[in-house]
């Protein structure tokens, strides 16, 4: 492709501006051909005209049409074949025979085989010998396979047939990996004008003037959008006369222009295909006088006039004309010899453009001694330049010449082969669909025959490359050799063959292309392959094509350059490729981008070839400086700004402003350090799926998507990342047609949700008509920064109309804080509105990631470079290591540069930084002393007036910092309380005279005060720097360390929510005397607390939670706020405030009295409140999730609106198969293993009836889509219909059925059934359909697509998706590697989910069956799946007893829901998408509370079972082993988790420490024993050999083996040096459960599943004693202290003290009523304590077995009981069934033992165990109903929200438990 020729085509539907230009010129030759009588066509003309009937044939589809026009192309080919007799021209026979053939091949596709015959008989006929062909018979030749492109414009293969070889033609091995498939050459979207219309652009022009010159071939292609355009503008003679007019003033436009530089070049050229003859001529005289009149040669001219010709239309170009014009170039080249080298470049190429025109249109006689023969010389003695790329370029203009004075040129009789005419001298030919490759190549063949015979290469090809190194070396040898291969003297077919390729590079028929520059005869002439790497050097230069094409020209360079045998050893090509690939690789070669597969393919080069190549290529190298580059330039320059055709329209000038913008954006920042950043694609990610931020969101604005939303904590860095992105923009922004990036401040704008783009441009003062054009016809990137600053709630996308009629044409790169975000925060942001689902196709996010340790450490260093602190980055590096809160800190972007900036005054690195710890808000508090020190050091150096001199003086006498403090604690206070929190203040002395702004921006010591503070101002917006300091501020107004006095009062009204009458409201304006009591000394009642609720201001609570952390002061304060609330109800916001901060805090309220406390609105989310006295509190909307209140104290409280994010259960009497909702939701029904059918009432989830009549397991229920039908499908091989509303069986349907389906218009059912068919039945009549076959085993699911026109079934482990019309299978999907027991199609029926035996569920995609997302997570198989009613959700219930919900669009995990004893078999979403509704095997159906996810997470505490706890042997740490494969150590003194072992791969049941407490082994489900070191937490051993689960591991008294315990009936003794199993001990016959070493370490007991215990000597490893007593399994066993007695625990609900000189039992304790599952001594001895399935622990008297206490009420069973290790401790640890780790201190009296608990570690479940609510007030019937469930007691008063309901009705549970069953039950059999 020549570098002026430009590729770029403007997008039509399915054709494009270079289709409509082309079609719109062949008018005029066919007609000319049609209006000749045929008989007197010369064979030529015949043959033409029955190609443009083929043509025709192939891109109509009417079958009346196609015979008809067959039938015109055989009447024309037979005139062919008269007019070769008649004219005796045998050489159109092969060309005839070629033609019947493709006629053949058209009518066999369309089903016409008999007319297809006829005509494979005719051409078979005229390519065997005749009689009247004179054709000699060609010569055999290898095989070679030959392609052309298909009418579907693929690559498709042909005959290997012999007659389609070239005789001369030698066979290559064609690479397939490089340019594979054609390639759509590049569009430009647009839009057609309305009448009368503004246009966008020239091109669009273009577009409009091309259609309405079109044929009808291509007008019957247009989509239905153009075609109604051109329809409308046919029938508009004004309109049509309002384009043209349009394009000639564009011209008179440019001829007035005085500069005429090269955009205004480029736009008026593009007119060229659609112009009249008469404005194009006058363009042309322009174009030539310009040339003619400049004294110094314009090379934008030039290049101009090159596209000028190449765009027009030959018969506009007159031979007198193009003669003129070669004759003018032809003086101007004779006379630049003092012009520069890129100027004879040009001139050279635009003379081998007109030469090229001059041949296509039949131009002869050239005056040879005035042009002809100096113009012939002169380019022969240019091959002295040393310049290359002139020297080839001189070459092609020789050829060029060469055939100008033929009659016919050469390319048109090479192009005539493939049975396609020329049209244009631009070399766009009508279609290139019909280009045949072959018979092109047989047409060069022609030529060179026609040249003198065959083509005789230059061939300089050395079979090694000597000496070529030393002459690279000399600065000769490459341009002397490359000069050898170009021809001066004669005509060579490389000039037709290059051609050639640039007509199918043009189309993007690549693989032609390819094929073509293999298989051509000339290909190892050097100027052909010269000319091929031009051309593939500007293929890989030009970015209008797409990244992999540029990538395969990179390719097909190297494999030049590799492959020696194919394109022989030319070391002038083989230099230039490498020159080539050196400028494509360097910025200057690309405009600034370099291309990265150059460079690879470089260092990839470099060690090719022997030892003399490599040495060229070094030499190459080493000298590619004296190397001159050709130009990469493959594009005329954009369009100017104003455009041409924006000065007709009298468009505002708005590009002037934009540049004023673009500086003002992009100005030099200061000192800025920034870190690309990092981001997941969810919260729920790994940081090990991170990515690079800046690439993937340069592919969003790439791509078809519309909003992209930027998540992360607060300072991770989302506004330096936005202001980042914007620079990035402007830099590589083009004017004029250019995408506008827009940063918009969202909490500077007022009302963003309307017109944000419009105000934000009239601040940078763009007029109104200004904001207008670019609203219409300017493309915007709008990066919105600070969505929660700006306190927004509306989807701004939405709400500001973008990309809709008339709107802004925008994408959208929006941040938001993490946490102010919900669950269903995604309706905020996607296009679409909430009533319907978003369109996630359009949507995009990602979430900021924290630093790396690699990211921290690369800022340090930039950062001590930039700003030179006090430390060197290697104190930073040792304060990071040393001190154990900064590394979690520094991970966060803002927090870094605070503790990077304040570090060397906080830590002295040369001192012990190990015990040091540094918090956020510690941080913030030296950060902003720091800042204001300098401020004030600043202001002291400045030159301020006396006045303002006497004023800092004054405040630095009263303390400049604490001033500042002060002002900025004041500042912060007086933002939320008059702006709601909203960041910016505007001030304007003159509109806000007399506001609060005064105070802090009119008097002179605030002004000092705010120059000094940590303020930014952008005009008359001021701000604090960043959000946090804003939040920092308020928080230190609430407490000031520094500030212990009262603090001055902050005025203010107290906003009210709700009426006074409802139960909601609990606001209270009224502060008089009234109904309030005096307290001496009453807290702050200024204080932010009173008068602003912070519970949902996360960022702020956080700075306030550390405080109370820190500050022993501030909890005492806080609680005052609370105690005061008992009293007086002016303090209950305050007291709902500190409760939410202390909760958040960890401080626990165990056993306190909190009697009366009024805190509604309050979040004690997963605060504990043990046996806590809460009576009479106000507990109005106060979120309870997962908190702990057992044996809490509620009576009397009022709890409307109280949220516990969980619903109760339904039980029922068998298990739960089948679950459903009925369309309106109003009903829901189960399906049951008896047989019934439950229908539920969801208003008060009463039973309303009972379906009885299946006899067997329900395998499915389902609504029909109107909610008047229910279908079950039950295992008894019926499908029953009933009558939803009575209850009553409709119609009985029998066969072999196990599943059912309705379609969505309900008149169909589809089951599935068990002899591997769907059948289709009749939902009113019950008529069986014709039945679906293919599965070849039972089916067990099936499901109608949403439309009804699909099916999904799934049998074994397939699914097959049928089409009902017609009825056949379009997929088959078997990835799955168990059986699929269910399916389920997306509500918009683009994607089907599938679960299941595999343990994984898989989202296939509709349309073309692969796999989009594999889900994997559950510990077992997946029974049922349910899409959320949006699609973007998936619910999945598996086997482990979890439902997993999953993001439907990044394949995650969003949540997991446990609380089922037994597998999950049906799980489905109710219509609104806020419940999730599961039934289980354990006879209950659970309701999901998924409206909104939990306020917060806990992240400490373990999220399954506890199965064991030790306590270490120094008492400083208690670990636990949980089911979630964590082990973890909590503080012993708060309760905290200090540490997280993660390793274990399964579930861990067994821990235990070392003597010395510095190591933990631990044994799991993954069968194997782990060692860890418990000060780093590393693995430091993994022990292998047992072959099922270790259910015991522990260490010997002195510490030198380890011994476990496994369900493989073993013991094994390993040495914990070694490593080594030293010993394995058999003998138990069923799972070992407990091992403990005696405390003498001379022998081992063991109990086990086989009800024994068996004691072993450690020395031989012999049983010495069986112990036999327990009935049931035996879980746990202890020694006492002294080694004594032995005491066990088993599932006979006993513990059994046995003594150990005897083995007699001497003691059985009972009193548990459920199996017993831990034992443990005291230190003593004296005392035992056991843990049991019945949620109790008992303690017992070891002398007596006397049970001296009981704990009650635990809200899970007890797995393990650890004693304090120290001699006297008085405490115990319990590890429980839901997750929590309790430690419980034991007072004992002579009299008696009390147990209380000190510290509960929990992981978040609700715990109500015997908390009681007598006549609490506002509960709702579920809430009660879930409550009683949860084991909580006595009798709160009905409530319901707008009706009373009677206070003395009994609170009785809606649903029983089943008798018999409970609903914990363990885990799995083997625990």
């Amino acid at each position: 492709m020549h570098p002026w020729l430009s590729i770029t085509e403007i997008h039509l539907g399915s054709l494009s501006l270079f289709s409509l230009c082309i079609a719109a010129r062949r008018k005029m030759t066919l007609g000319n051909i049609v209006e000749s009588p045929r008989g007197s066509l010369s064979p030529q003309k015949a043959l033409d005209l029955a190609n443009i009937y083929l043509e025709a044939v192939s891109t109509t589809k009417d079958p009346e049409i196609t015979l008809v026009l067959c039938h015109d192309t055989e009447v024309s080919l037979s005139e062919a074949k008269k007019a070769v007799r008649r004219t005796g021209d045998q050489s159109a026979i092969e060309r005839i025979a070629s033609t019947y053939r493709g006629l053949g091949d058209l009518l066999k596709k369309r089903g016409f085989n008999s007319q297809a015959q006829v005509s494979y008989k005719k051409a078979e006929k005229l390519g065997g010998d005749t009689g009247w062909s004179s054709r000699s018979p060609r010569s055999p030749r290898t095989s070679m396979k030959s392609f052309r492109i298909s009418s579907h414009s693929g690559v498709s293969q042909v005959s290997d047939s012999p007659r389609y070889l070239s005789p001369s033609r030698d066979v290559v091995k064609i690479p397939e990996h490089i340019f594979p498939e054609k390639v759509r050459p590049p569009t430009v979207d647009f839009k057609l004008p309305e009448v009368d219309g503004r246009l966008d652009n020239t091109r669009q022009l273009v577009a409009c003037l091309g259609l309405l010159q079109a044929p009808r071939s291509i007008v019957d292609q247009l989509e239905p959008g153009a075609l109604k355009w051109l329809k409308v503008t046919e029938n508009d003679m004004g309109e049509q006369e309002r384009l043209h007019t349009m394009s000639t003033e564009v011209i008179r436009v440019f001829k007035r222009d005085e500069l005429k530089d090269a955009k205004a070049i480029a736009e008026v050229v593009c007119l060229a295909p659609v112009l009249t003859k008469e404005s194009f001529h006058d363009l042309l005289r322009e174009f030539y006088l310009e040339i003619d009149r400049s004294g110094l040669l314009n090379v934008h001219h030039l290049e101009g006039l090159a596209h000028l010709i190449q765009g027009s239309h030959s018969e506009y170009l007159d031979a007198d004309d193009l003669v003129k014009i070669l004759n003018l170039l032809s003086l101007r080249l004779r006379g630049t010899h003092q012009q520069s080298t890129h100027h004879m470049r040009q001139l050279i190429s635009t003379v081998s453009h007109v030469l090229d025109a001059m041949a296509d249109t039949d131009v002869t006689n050239l005056d040879r001694e005035r042009l002809h023969e100096p113009l012939h010389n002169y380019l022969g003695q240019l091959k002295l330049s040393p310049d290359p790329y002139l020297v080839f370029q001189a070459a092609y203009a020789y050829q060029a010449l060469l055939c100008v004075p033929d009659n016919e040129t050469i390319w048109q009789t090479a192009m005539r082969r493939t049975g396609k005419v020329l049209q244009g001298v631009s070399g766009l030919v009508s279609s290139v669909k019909g280009f045949d490759l072959y018979k092109f190549m047989m047409g060069l063949d022609d030529i060179q025959k026609g040249f003198g015979g065959a083509s005789s290469v230059v061939r300089i090809v050395k079979h090694a490359y000597d000496d070529i190194s030393a002459l690279v070396e000399s600065g000769h040898g490459f341009v002397e050799s490359l000069k050898e291969g170009f021809s001066f003297e004669r005509k060579r077919d490389w000039y037709s063959a290059l051609r050639g390729a640039d007509r199918l590079i043009q189309a993007g028929e690549f693989t032609t292309f390819k094929n073509l520059v293999y298989k051509v005869s000339c290909r190892l002439d050097p100027a052909f392959q010269w000319g091929v790497c031009q051309r593939l050097g500007q293929i890989a230069s030009n970015p209008s094509w797409d990244l992999d094409t540029r990538r395969d020209a990179v390719a097909l360079l190297g494999e030049m350059y590799r492959n020696d045998e194919t394109w022989g050893h030319q070391a002038s090509v083989k230099q230039w490729i490498i020159a080539i690939l050196v400028q494509l690789s360097s910025s200057q070669g690309l405009s600034g981008t370099g291309l990265q597969s150059a460079e690879s393919m470089l260092q990839e080069l470099e060690s090719n070839g022997d030892n003399m190549k490599q040495a060229l290529y070094r030499a190459s190298r080493k000298k590619e400086k004296s190397i001159v580059s050709y130009p990469l330039k493959a594009t005329l320059s954009e369009f100017a700004s104003p455009s041409l055709l924006d000065r007709v329209q009298n468009r505002p000038y708005v590009e002037g402003n934009i540049r004023l913008l673009r500086n003002q954006r992009t100005q030099k920042r200061g000192n800025v350090v920034y870190i690309p950043t990092q981001a997941k694609v969810s919260l729920q990610a790994g940081d090990d799926t991170r990515f690079p931020l800046m690439e993937r969101v340069k592919e969003f604005l790439h791509s078809n998507q519309k909003v992209f939303l930027l998540l992360g904590d607060s300072g991770a860095g989302k506004s330096t990342f936005a202001r980042e992105l914007e620079i990035d923009l402007w830099r590589s922004y083009s004017a004029g047609t250019g995408i506008i990036p827009l940063h918009i401040n969202l909490p500077a704008i007022n009302r963003p949700e309307r017109d944000m783009i419009a105000k934000q441009l009239r601040k940078y003062e763009f007029t109104e008509p200004q904001i207008r054009e670019m609203k219409h016809h300017r493309k915007f990137i709008v990066i919105c920064d600070g969505y929660d600053e700006s306190q927004q709630t509306h989807n701004l996308y939405m709400s500001n109309q973008l990309n809709q009629p008339g709107g802004w044409d925008a994408q959208m790169v929006i941040s938001c804080r993490t946490e102010y975000l919900g669950y269903d925060y995604r309706d905020r942001f996607q296009p679409g509105d909430r009533n319907q689902r978003p369109d996630s196709s359009l949507f995009q996010e990602a979430v900021i990631t924290p630093f790396s340790i690699e990211q921290v450490q690369d800022y340090i260093e930039q950062y001590v470079v930039v700003h030179q602190p006090l430390w060197l980055s290697e104190d930073y590096k040792q304060a990071l290591e040393l001190i154990p809160s900064l590394k979690d800190l520094m991970t966060n972007p803002f927090l870094m540069t605070l503790s990077l900036d304040v570090l060397p005054r906080m830590v002295d690195p040369d001192q012990s930084t190990s015990v040091a710890h540094i918090t956020r808000v510690e941080l913030y508090d030296h950060f902003v002393e720091q800042w204001l020190e300098r401020g004030k050091k600043r202001l002291s150096e400045k030159d301020l007036t006396s006045q303002s001199r006497a004023i800092l003086d004054r405040l630095s006498d009263e303390g400049f910092t604490q001033n500042g403090i002060d002002f900025m604690k004041r500042l912060a206070v007086a933002i939320y309380k008059e702006q709601g929190g909203q960041p910016v203040v505007e001030y304007s002395q003159f509109q806000d005279e007399g506001s609060w702004k005064d105070e802090f921006f009119l008097r002179e010591d605030k002004q000092l005060l705010r120059e000094a503070c940590p303020l930014t101002r952008n005009g008359n917006q001021h701000q604090f720097i960043h959000r946090s300091l804003l939040e920092y501020g308020l928080a230190r107004a609430v407490f000031d360390p520094q500030d212990r006095r009262t603090r001055a009062p902050f005025e203010g009204a107290i906003p009210r929510r709700g009426s006074a009458g409802s139960v909601y409201s609990f606001e209270n304006n009224d502060y008089s005397q009234e109904g309030s009591t005096t307290v001496e000394q009453e807290p702050d009642i200024n204080s932010p607390l009173v008068w602003r609720s912070f519970v949902n201001d996360h960022s702020l609570l956080h700075f306030l939670v550390e405080r109370v952390q820190q500050e022993p002061v501030f909890r005492n304060q806080l609680r005052a706020y609370i105690e005061h609330s008992k009293k007086d109800k002016k303090w209950r916001k305050a007291a709902a405030n500190a409760m939410t901060i202390l909760v958040r805090a960890g401080v626990q309220f165990i056993g306190e009295d909190l009697k009366g406390v009024q805190i509604p609105g309050a979040d004690l989310s997963y605060g504990v409140f043990d046996s806590a006295d809460l009576q009479d509190t106000d507990l109005r909307k106060v979120s309870l999730r997962g908190i702990w209140l057992r044996q809490a104290d509620l009576s009397r409280s009022q709890m409307a609106g109280a949220q516990f994010g969980e619903l109760p259960f339904l039980a029922e009497d068998r298990e739960v198969w089948s679950c459903t909702y009925s369309p309106d939701g109003e009903f829901f029904t189960v399906g049951l293993t008896n047989g019934d059918i439950s229908v539920y009432t969801t208003s008060d989830w009463k039973k309303a009836r009972t379906l009885k009549g299946h006899t067997c397991l329900v395998w499915r229920v389902v609504y029909s889509p109107n909610g008047e039908q229910i279908a079950s499908a039950s295992y008894d091989r019926t499908v029953r219909l009933w009558d939803s509303e009575t209850g009553s069986l409709m119609h009985l349907l029998v066969g072999l059925i196990d599943c059912v389906a309705y379609s969505p218009q309900g008149d169909r059912i589809a089951s599935a059934c068990e002899d591997g068919t769907v059948r289709i039945w009749d939902a009113i009549t019950g008529d069986r359909c014709q039945p679906l076959r293919g599965h070849l085993a039972k089916v067990l699911c099936v499901v109608y697509s949403p439309k009804g026109n699909q099916i999904a079934s799934s049998s074994d482990n397939t699914i097959m998706l049928w089409d009902l019309k017609p009825e056949n299978c379009i997929h088959t999907l078997s990835d799955h590697t168990g059986k699929v027991w269910d399916i389920k199609y997306s509500p918009q029926g683009d994607q089907v989910a599938s679960a299941s035996d595999d343990m994984t569920v898989r989202i296939w995609d509709v349309e073309t069956g692969t796999c989009r997302h594999v889900l994997s997570g559950h510990g077992g198989a997946v029974h049922s799946i349910a899409y959320s009613p949006k699609g973007d959700r998936l619910a999945s219930g598996s086997m482990d007893a979890t439902i997993r919900l999953w993001d439907v669009e990044t394949g995650l995990c969003r949540q997991t829901l446990s609380g089922h004893s037994n597998s999950v078999l049906s799980v489905v979403y109710s219509p609104n998408g806020n419940q999730i509704a599961s039934g289980g095997g354990d006879l209950t159906v659970r309701l999901w509370d998924v409206s909104a996810g939990a306020s917060r997470l806990v992240s400490s505490g373990h999220t399954m079972e506890v199965n064991s706890v030790k306590c270490s042997p120094k008492g400083d740490l208690i670990a636990s082993g949980s089911t979630d494969n964590t082990i973890r150590l909590w503080d012993v003194g708060t309760g905290a988790c200090r540490r997280t072992l993660i390793g274990h791969t399964d579930s861990v049941f067994s821990i235990t420490y070392s003597p010395e407490g510095d190591k933990i082994a631990s044994g799991g489900n993954d069968e194997t024993v782990r060692l860890w070191n418990v000060e780093s937490g590393e693995c430091l051993h993994i022990w292998e050999g047992h072959t099922d689960c270790v259910q015991s591991v522990v260490y010997s008294y002195r510490g030198d083996y380890i011994a476990s315990a496994s369900d493989d009936t073993t013991i094994r003794l390993w040495k914990v040096k070694g490593g080594e199993c030293i010993r394995t001990l058999q003998g138990h016959t069923d799972g070992v459960r407990c091992v403990v070493y005696s405390p003498n370490d001379r022998q081992l007991a063991s109990s086990s599943m086989d009800r024994t215990i068996r004691i072993w000597d450690v020395e031989t490893g012999e049983c010495c004693r069986i112990l036999i007593g327990h009935s049931g399994w035996v879980r746990n066993i202890a020694y006492s202290p002294q080694g004594r007695q032995l005491a066990s625990a088993g599932y006979d609900e006993t513990v059994r003290l046995w003594d150990m000189e005897t083995g007699e039992c001497c003691l059985t304790l009972k009193g548990h009523t459920d199996r017993v599952l831990s034992v443990v001594y005291s230190r003593e001895g004296d005392l035992l304590v056991s843990g049991s399935r019945d949620k109790t622990v008992r303690l017992w008297d070891v002398a007596s077995g006397e049970c001296r206490a009981t704990i009650q009420d635990l809200p899970g069973l007890i797995w393990s009981v650890a004693w304090g290790p120290q001699s006297g401790a008085t405490y115990f640890v319990t590890a429980s069934g839901n997750g929590s780790v309790l430690k419980w201190e034991i007072m004992n009296d002579e009299k008696s033992i009390q147990v209380r608990l000190l510290w509960n570690a929990t992981n978040g479940r609700l715990a109500v165990t015997g908390a009681v609510m007598r006549d609490v007030r506002g509960l709702s019937s579920l809430n009660r109903q879930l409550l009683k469930q949860r084991g909580a007691t006595g009798e709160p008063e009905l409530f319901s929200e707008g009706s009373k309901e009677s206070s003395s009705t009994q609170w009785q549970p809606l649903y029983p438990d089943p008798s018999g069953h409970s609903v914990e039950k363990e885990q799995t059999p083997s625990q």
